[in-house]
Order: C-alpha cells, then sequence, then structure tokens
C-alpha cells in the first residue's frame, strides 16, 4: 500500500483547473510530500452563485467533508462546478479520532470514495472526542493530555491513514478548560502524536489564541512547541469577545492579534498552504476573499516574494 507521504501532487488530477494567477507566489516545495496551494477559502453555499457566475482566481477550496458523503444531488453537482474552478481540500468534523468508540469503517469508505473524486492531496479532521455509548455529541470535545492518550489518538491515526492511503491532519481545538489528569501541555500532546502516528497537522491559529487567552499561555509558545515539517495547512478564522473568554465562532473578520500570531507562525513554520474560516453570520464572498487576500499579503511580506522558505528539516 502507498504510504500517505508519498502521494505527490494529488490535489492536481486530471479536470481541476487552476487558477491563472494564484495570491501567493507559487511555492510547490513540497512538505510532507504535499504541495503548498496557496491562501483559500472555504465552500460555503450562500457564496456559490457568485463564485459560479463571477469564477473569482481563488487558490483552493477546503468543503466539510460531512456536507458531500451522499452521492448525488444537488451538493454533488456543486462540489463539480467548484472542483472546476480550484482544487478542493477536505475538512472534516466527524471521524472523533479520540472517542473510545470503534472507528467507523463505513463512514471512513464514503469519505475515502470522496477523497478519490476531490483529488484532496490531504484530509484533516479535528484533534478531539465527538461520540461515547452509541451517542453522536456533534461536539469537538477536547481531550486529557496525557500518555496513555497520545498512544491511543497515534494508533487511531495510523489505522485511518492507512485506510485512506491519505496524510491526515490534525487540528488543535480551542479549548475552554484545562483536565487534572494532563501530564503535558497542548503542544507536547499534539506533537507528540503527530511524531508517533506519522501524521499531518493542521494548525488553527486563530484556535491557539483563543486556548491561550482563556488559559493563561503565551501562544508563541505553542508555535514554538510543535513539529514545524508536521504542519501540512495553516486555519485563520474570527472569535467573539465574551468578556471573560473567548469564543470560536468563526463569525467575523481575523484579529488583530491572529493576524500578529499568523505572521509568526510562518516564520516559524514556513509557507504552507492557508485557509480562512468564517461559518456564521456569513458576509459577502468578497468579505472573506478580501481575508484570504490579506494572509497572502503577509506572506508576501514575510517570505520576500522570493518563494518559499526551505521546507523545515526533519528532526
Amino acid at each position: 500500500m502507498q504510504r500517505p507521504g508519498r502521494l505527490q501532487g494529488a490535489g492536481l488530477q486530471d479536470g481541476l483547473i487552476r487558477p491563472a494567477a494564484p495570491l501567493a507566489t507559487p511555492s510547490r516545495s513540497p512538505r510532507l510530500g504535499l504541495p503548498d496551494l496557496g491562501c483559500g477559502v472555504g465552500l460555503r453555499v450562500p457564496h456559490y452563485t457568485h463564485l459560479f457566475s463571477q469564477r473569482p482566481r481563488v487558490d483552493f477550496f477546503e468543503i466539510v467533508s460531512e456536507n458531500f458523503l451522499v452521492e448525488g444531488g444537488p451538493p454533488r453537482d456543486n462540489l463539480e462546478r467548484a472542483l472546476g474552478l480550484a482544487p478542493v481540500v477536505q475538512h472534516g468534523v466527524a471521524l472523533g479520532i479520540g472517542s473510545t468508540t470503534p472507528l467507523d469503517f463505513d463512514y471512513l469508505a464514503r469519505l475515502k470514495a470522496l477523497a478519490r473524486r476531490t483529488g484532496t492531496p490531504w484530509l484533516t479532521d479535528h484533534l478531539s472526542w465527538t461520540r461515547a455509548a452509541g451517542a453522536e455529541l456533534h461536539d469537538l470535545l477536547p481531550l486529557p493530555c496525557t500518555e496513555e492518550a497520545v498512544r491511543y489518538v497515534a494508533e487511531r491515526t495510523r489505522l485511518v491513514q492507512d485506510f485512506l492511503e491519505l496524510r491526515v491532519g490534525l487540528e488543535n481545538p480551542s479549548s475552554y478548560v484545562t483536565f487534572r489528569a494532563n501530564t503535558m501541555p497542548e503542544w507536547e500532546f499534539l506533537a507528540a502524536i503527530a511524531d508517533e502516528a506519522d501524521c499531518g497537522i493542521l494548525l488553527d491559529v486563530n484556535n491557539v489564541h483563543v486556548s491561550a487567552k482563556n488559559q493563561g499561555f503565551d501562544p508563541r509558545r505553542y508555535l514554538d512547541g510543535l513539529p514545524h515539517h508536521r504542519v501540512v495547512q495553516l486555519h485563520l478564522a474570527g472569535h467573539t469577545d465574551k468578556g471573560t473568554h473567548l469564543l470560536d465562532t468563526h463569525s467575523a473578520e481575523v484579529s488583530e492579534p491572529v493576524w500578529a500570531l499568523y505572521r509568526y507562525a510562518l516564520e516559524r513554520v514556513g509557507r504552507v498552504s492557508t485557509l480562512v474560516e468564517w461559518d456564521d453570520a456569513l458576509p459577502a464572498f468578497d468579505v472573506v476573499w478580501d481575508e484570504a487576500k490579506k494572509a497572502a499579503a503577509i506572506a508576501e511580506e514575510v517570505f520576500g516574494g522570493a518563494g518559499p522558505r526551505a521546507e523545515p528539516p526533519t528532526p
């Protein structure tokens, strides 16, 4: 079986039309065998009319996989139209990699079939648990940061990668509490899982900022503590300040502290595919697109417009 890291260029299959002028300086320097796609946006239903009539030069779209698992119908028809505009990357919310219930291989089979259609170069989901005792909780719940949890999640991640034949990237969650059982900070927990499972990391910069504010740690320590060569994608999003805490809502522009942290992340991680998430109180497409353009401009400032920084060496 082909190892996940060998799937070079899987997102550039026949039938995908690359934008004529991507936002970011084309890098195409592989990271874990995966391409840098530039700066993209989420594919969202309210934007379909604009996207399919105006055909903006989007670097890539990210889809929520679970919205497209059923064969046929309008969702798949619109996905086919989006595939004619730009590459598509799949991001999931139902894997439940930290759940104590067995892996759902029927779900994974549908996920794999969708991945073959989209040509997604990697597949991401959250470092969380979502179900227990047969109940689907429809939430991304945090895990205790322990050695036992590292071994458990890493083993399940290896099984998922082998089944999908794709590199999986685990996303750091936004968090509001910590566990007394924790034996390590979250960044060490995520790093240990990624190394043991030989998987990627989807680094959500907004989630780092939210968790840091809620828990009182330095977000730069989080970024410094990750295996940078394993970061295959970045997420940016807006949050809501509730006074006593920050809430990860994806309902606003990226905040200035998150933009500053994004710049710091690029300096540590190197140039890597970046996605702007906006899911609630969704504005016109051009508002979201402007956020992606801002991300691309910051990347150009960091890297001087001279192409990508070399992939960080494997420790």
